[in-house]
This record gives C-alpha cells, sequence and structure tokens, in this order.
C-alpha cells in the first residue's frame, strides 16, 4: 500500500535549489579547466625552451608556481565546499542505514584522504611560490601534516556526523559554527581579492573550512588561534558522543556507536599529537617571522597576484 506522499512546494523549492548548485559546480569545474590550460601553455614554454638570462629564468618559473598555487586553492575551495559536505552525508546515511558496503566505505576514507591532500598541497605549493619563505620539506614532514589533518578533520566529521544522528536540525548548530568563524574571518580584515564583493565570498568560504579544520587567515603568528581552536575543537569531539548517550540511550545496542566514539576519540588525540610534532619539531624555521598560509608577504600582496586570485 503506497504511502501519502506529496510533492510539496518546499520540495520544488529544493529541487530549484540543487539544480543551481548542480549548475554552479559545473562553471566552477569549466573556470579550472581555463586555469589549468594557461599553467600547462605557460609551463610547456618553459620546459621547452631554453631562456640564456638566469634572472629571467627565476622569475617565469616564480610566476609558474604562483599560478600553481592559484589552483592548488581552487582545488581547496573545491574539496571542502563539495567533498566535505558529501562526506558528512556518505557518514550520515551509513550511521542511519547500517548497510553500508566496503565500495561505500573506500570512498568514504578517499574522500577524507583527498580533502587532507588538498590542505598539505596548497600548504607546500604557497610556501614555494612566496619569496624570502622556507619551503615545506617533503618526505617525513610533509607526511607528518598530512596525517595531522587527516585525524583532526575525520574525527570532526564523525562528530557532525553523531550530531545529526540526534537530530537533523543540528544542521542549524553547524550553520551557527559557520557564521562565527565567518565574522571571525571578517574581524580579523582579510585582503584576499581585489572587490569587497569576493573579499566577502573569500571569507565565507574560509569560514567554512574553518567549521572542519584550522586554516590560516592572516598569515601571522597564530599560536594563541590554533590553541582556542583545537580547545574548541577537543570539547565538541568530547562532548558529541555523551550527548547522543544521554539523549538516545538506545544507542548503546548499536554496532556503530563504540566504533565511532573509539574513532572520534582515537583520531582526535592522534591528530593533536602530530599537530604538536610537526610544529615544533617539523615545521620550517625562518630567521624572522614570515607569513605561512594564507594571504603571503605584504611584498607579494603588493604585486597584485593575490588580490586578483578570483578574477577570471
Amino acid at each position: 500500500m503506497l504511502q501519502n506522499i506529496q510533492y510539496t512546494k518546499l520540495r520544488w523549492l529544493l529541487t530549484i535549489g540543487g539544480l543551481l548548485l548542480y549548475i554552479a559546480d559545473i562553471w566552477t569545474d569549466l573556470a579550472l579547466s581555463v586555469k589549468y590550460y594557461h599553467l600547462l601553455k605557460n609551463g610547456f614554454r618553459v620546459v621547452w625552451t631554453n631562456s640564456s638570462k638566469e634572472e629571467e629564468t627565476k622569475e617565469v618559473h616564480h610566476r609558474l608556481f604562483c599560478q600553481a598555487t592559484d589552483l592548488s586553492m581552487l582545488k581547496l575551495f573545491e574539496a571542502f565546499l563539495e567533498s566535505a559536505p558529501q562526506l558528512l552525508l556518505q557518514i550520515y546515511i551509513a550511521l542511519h542505514h547500517g548497510d553500508t558496503s566496503i565500495i561505500q566505505y573506500l570512498s568514504m576514507v578517499l574522500s577524507c584522504f583527498n580533502i587532507a591532500w588538498a590542505l598539505v598541497d596548497y600548504r607546500r605549493c604557497l610556501r614555494r611560490s612566496l619569496p624570502h619563505v622556507t619551503e615545506m620539506p617533503s618526505g617525513l614532514p610533509t607526511a607528518i601534516y598530512l596525517l595531522y589533518k587527516l585525524c583532526t578533520i575525520s574525527s570532526h566529521v564523525l562528530s557532525y556526523s553523531l550530531l545529526l544522528m540526534l537530530s537533523p536540525y543540528s544542521v542549524i548548530a553547524l550553520a551557527i559554527l559557520w557564521l562565527l568563524a565567518t565574522t571571525w574571518s571578517h574581524l580579523l580584515q582579510t585582503h584576499f581579492c581585489s572587490t569587497r564583493s569576493h573579499e566577502m565570498l573569500y571569507r565565507a568560504v574560509v569560514g567554512f573550512i574553518l567549521t572542519f579544520t584550522f586554516f590560516n587567515v592572516k598569515g601571522q603568528g597564530t599560536r594563541v588561534a590554533m590553541i582556542v581552536y583545537y580547545f574548541l575543537y577537543s570539547l565538541i569531539n568530547m562532548t558529541t558522543p555523551l550527548l547522543l548517550l544521554l539523549l538516545m540511550p538506545e544507542v548503546q545496542t548499536a554496532t556503530f556507536f563504540l566504533g565511532i566514539t573509539g574513532l572520534i576519540f582515537g583520531n582526535s588525540v592522534l591528530g593533536l599529537v602530530f599537530l604538536v610534532l610537526y610544529y615544533l619539531h617539523l615545521h620550517p624555521r625562518e630567521k624572522k617571522r614570515e607569513a605561512d598560509e594564507v594571504d603571503g608577504l605584504r611584498k607579494e600582496a603588493e604585486t597584485g597576484r593575490i588580490r586578483h586570485f578570483l578574477q577570471p
């Protein structure tokens, strides 16, 4: 017997919203392909032709790394705006229905790895493109940084999925976190884009990234900001399973609860251990404090590359 299911006005509006998001996704992919083309074209000239002047060669290679950094930033935005919500939805569906296949588990793991690697790739490209900044070493430092991001992001996504299990209206709490992070980015007065409207969009995207992991917005010393951020991060990860246990006691008999709780606690601790290990022993050191992640050096900002980043 069919249930009384109605196609309401709300569902119609949601369908329109999904269509608009789909069109926007296609547009961003096309824009990203316009930037790959320019990088490949300019890189072809450098790789297959020889320049007689060493200084000109250095300048050309620097511009190529700047273009690669721009592409890395776009991939980072795509990873958090597209892959992160999809990963959260996948985990929520898996926990809610409990009939997930091995392929789906593998897909979720790869999605989490892709998000973490997008951060690592952007960090490496940016440090390579900024003058007078030590390049991020490959090998062990990169691996430890990747593990730090992988553990902290995965534990946070799992915590959010438990919140959604508690109530779908938990998305309101996630929206509040995004709003607070975006407000913090606004209070820092970032100067990343060439227009105010693009700058506001950039801050909103950074706020979205901050709901999942720490992101250095101003490119300055961030020890205090990181301590505050990861204190709140730990608070959310530690209290979410307890909150679910108190408000939904029936989850005690669910097969997923102990496993998810163990992953949240274990990955949270490991992520913080890798974070401390990286910044104490493996982080590149400069003789003077330099910018680190986003806005770059003041001299670099004056060249206009960063301020025109979001321009077509």
